[in-house]
């Protein structure tokens, strides 16, 4: 069995390129909400999920996810794409 490899970048990394991001509350259906929509479709949505061991981590991209939370970048996370965003720091996440 052969181990995928999974290329990884840091929270501050892409706080560093993208801007402090703010953290997006789903308040309807996310294909009725017009304004996420639009962020998602400039590739500034970043889903933090809850790993396995409990850690938390992020995706370049939205995933709709039971207990997922969302952050919206001023820039584009398309340079992340393909990235498992690691260390995340609550801190650099604007209020």
């Amino acid at each position: 069995m052969k181990l995928l490899k999974v290329k990884t970048a840091r929270f501050s990394e892409v706080v560093e390129k993208c801007g402090r991001p703010h953290v997006y509350t789903l308040w309807q259906k996310p294909s009725a909400d017009r304004r996420l929509q639009a962020q998602i479709k400039n590739n500034r949505v970043m889903t933090i999920q809850k790993s396995e061991s409990g850690t938390h981590f992020g995706i370049a991209a939205f995933k709709e996810a039971k207990g997922a939370s969302y952050l919206v970048f001023p820039k584009s996370l398309r340079r992340f794409a393909d990235k498992r965003i690691i260390g995340i720091d609550w801190a650099l996440v604007r209020e």
